[in-house]
């Protein structure tokens, strides 16, 4: 590289680095820094070719134009300001710090002591400090070109009402998958290969859900067992795509790597497919006082982070992953939003599911729909047509907040979740609870301007069972995890039907698979917005592992040689019937009221459910009929059996022609009025009226 010319004030905004004019502008925020470095390296990021003193700060922001460089120039910071961590300030100038903005990262993070602001060991703790340089270890930006100019296929943009989501980790959909070509397979091209996305059309589902691609490290404890962060919620890098799960080519360019993102998404926008982000702004893997000092921590702890008041040495931890950012604050909440609004605008993403989503509304009273964050976030001129999604949970006291969250979030709703495998299962939901499950919980959902597509349903996601092993197996099975089977949801709902994991009985097996039937259709033809985790509609199984975030193997890999191409077909004409009947996706509340659209229920005896029928434990079989609004006749009748015996169900308001039963064992009969139809046991059958 050339002689470096000297550093100009350069612009207070946008913050980051930025190539424009001739060379690169930086701008970096800390309100409590006394002064900020600027380090640039050679390419490799290991020999330190200049140190600059950022101009500053204007309101708050350190900043300086370095004139005749561009992309590929590869920086790192230093923070000065007080060491007192007793009054919340952890500055240590001996910390190359990496830039949050950061839109390429170079380099290969490994665990070592003098990541850490203080002295490992030291009698102090994390009140002393440590005085070594750890530069040539640490991380380091990257100057990312501009996005390529050209055009981009138009977004999908799905209705809510026919949202259906599938949530998918980039790897392990692929890795496994015949017809990819073994160097895309596990990588961002195999998720967009034709033989992905036909997989996805021929379900029927619309919007992928992909689990973390932020650029993610392993926590310490992994790193000391040979394992891996799999799932991918420990983001360092909110402005990059994590480069493993790139092609092998790709991996060591943080330029190919985001490219090949962007090629991802502009292929599956092409197959008529949206793509969500799974987003982890709730903390980062700094962790508590005695984690790292990485970046945050580094250039300006008190201000991006919540701090234990009164003691400010210690750290909030509503995530239970040791620290908690704090977007309660103008400039994390701008930190939130500009990673968000550069995913939608260079990366061409449709939308965002927040992990610990209360986390984003807290202030010092607790959880705040109306927080700055929410408002913000809405008002937002780019991010105000994208999908939101809110795991609406953190690990606080408070930290339950399903149905609160503010206008048009989607909401992540294990009580659907909950009341189904129950139902099911056979081990105590209600008839009036699952009713109210399959309507969208409307006792949840059903105020303000919110509507059923808020209630996002779900039988499965990454986190605990898949559906196979809810029905597979009566406990967790997660030796592997290397933590005595002590980590995972204890108590999850799930049944092994005789037989703990795989069986030969065939008498066990068809019992399985007529839940996982029945389930499936449940969830794919409830009101609300489906979520289908990737893998239940091939069958497959993690072994009993539920949390199975470090295994980066073939417990996670999908096992397409093994897939059930039954389940799958049941799966595609589900969601081929919601997609043609309305009333399977219907946009508003269900009424009561003539000339609206409404569902009545009745009892297996043929008569409308009365209160004593509801109150009956002793009966748990019942249907439901859909009217169209103004319709003199109903349109669509589900009949729910969950007993293992056949039921005879005398269908009122006839005739009616079967259109799907989950088991597969009927034939179309048509029911003539007064006419029985057995109903399989354990299964759900949907009846079109003629």
């Amino acid at each position: 590289m050339p002689q470096l010319p000297d550093l100009q004030p350069g612009w207070h905004e946008p913050l980051g680095a930025l190539a424009r004019d001739g060379g690169v502008n930086f701008a970096v925020f800390s309100e409590n820094a006394t002064r900020i470095e600027l380090c640039v390296f050679d390419g490799e990021g290991q020999r330190e070719l200049r140190r600059y003193a950022l101009d500053g700060p204007h309101d708050g922001v350190w900043h300086g134009f370095l004139p005749g460089v561009g992309p590929g120039l590869v920086y790192g910071l230093r923070a000065h300001g007080p060491y007192e961590p007793a009054q919340g300030h952890r500055f240590n100038p001996r910390k190359l710090l990496l830039d949050p903005y950061a839109r390429e990262i170079v380099g290969r993070f490994g665990w070592r002591a003098e990541h850490h602001g203080y002295e490992l060991g030291h009698p102090d703790g994390p009140r002393s400090i440590d005085h070594r340089d750890n530069a040539t270890q640490a991380l380091k930006a990257r100057v990312a070109p501009p996005p390529r100019a050209g055009e981009r296929p138009a977004r999908p943009r799905r209705a809510p009402a026919d949202v259906v989501l599938y949530e998918v980790h980039v790897k392990g959909f692929s890795k496994l998958l015949p017809g990819v070509p073994e160097e895309l397979r596990g990588t961002y091209a195999g998720l967009a290969h034709p033989a992905a996305i036909a997989h996805f059309k021929r379900l029927g589902v619309t919007t992928l859900s992909l689990l973390p691609v932020h650029y993610c490290i392993d926590e310490p404890h992994l790193a000391e067992r040979g394992l891996h962060n799999f799932w991918g919620y420990n983001t360092l890098g909110f402005f990059c795509p994590d480069p493993r799960w790139a092609q092998a080519a790709h991996r060591q360019d943080p330029t190919a790597a985001a490219a090949e993102f962007r090629q991802m998404v502009d292929a599956l926008h092409h197959a008529g497919l949206e793509v969500v982000l799974d987003v982890v702004y709730n903390h980062t893997p700094e962790g508590n006082e005695f984690g790292p000092t990485l970046s945050l921590r580094g250039l300006d702890n008190k201000t991006y982070y919540r701090l234990v008041a009164g003691d400010w040495g210690r750290y909030e931890n509503l995530t239970g992953c040791g620290n908690t950012l704090h977007c309660s604050h103008p400039r994390v909440t701008q930190f939130v939003l500009d990673s968000l609004r550069f995913w939608v605008t260079d990366l061409g993403v449709d939308g965002f599911r927040f992990d610990l989503a209360p986390v984003l509304g807290r202030s010092s009273q607790g959880f705040d729909p109306n927080a700055a964050f929410f408002t913000a976030l809405r008002q937002d001129p780019v991010l105000a047509g994208v999908h939101l999604i809110a795991e609406p949970w953190d690990a606080a006291y408070d930290g339950y907040q399903v149905g609160r969250f503010p206008g048009r979030f989607l909401e992540w709703n294990d009580k659907f979740r909950d009341t189904v495998r129950s139902y099911w299962l056979g081990v105590g939901a209600s008839r009036g609870e699952f009713a109210r499950r399959f309507t969208a919980s409307s006792d949840v959902f059903h105020h303000g301007q919110r509507q059923p597509m808020a209630s996002i349903n779900f039988i499965a996601v990454h986190d605990g069972f898949t559906l196979a092993d809810l029905t597979s197996y009566s406990a967790k099975h997660n030796q592997a995890n290397g933590e005595d089977n002590r980590d995972g949801r204890d108590g999850e709902l799930c049944a092994n039907f005789g037989v703990e994991g795989p069986t030969d009985d065939a008498a066990i097996a068809a019992a399985r698979d007529r839940v996982r039937r029945a389930m499936l259709a449940t969830l794919l033809l409830a009101q609300g917005t489906p979520m289908l985790c990737a893998g239940d509609e091939i069958g497959n199984s993690q072994g009993g592992n539920n949390n199975a975030y470090c295994q980066d193997n073939e417990t996670t890999w999908l096992d397409w040689a093994c897939a059930d191409d039954r389940l799958t077909g049941l799966v595609a004409a589900l969601l081929a019937l919601r997609s043609q009947e309305p009333l399977l996706r219907h946009p508003r509340w269900f009424a009561a009221g003539a000339g609206e659209a409404s569902i009545a229920w009745y009892a297996p005896s043929g008569h409308e459910m009365t209160p004593n029928d509801w109150h009956d434990a002793g009966q748990r079989a019942f249907g439901a009929q859909l009217r169209e609004a103004g319709a003199a006749a109903p349109r669509l009748m589900i009949v729910f059996n969950p007993d293992a015996e056949p039921l005879p169900c005398l269908l009122c308001n006839g005739p009616w022609q079967l259109v799907l039963d989950s088991s597969g064992e009927s034939a179309a009969p048509l029911i003539l009025p007064g006419q029985p139809l057995s109903v399989p046991g354990r299964s759900l059958v949907v009846l079109r009226h003629v």
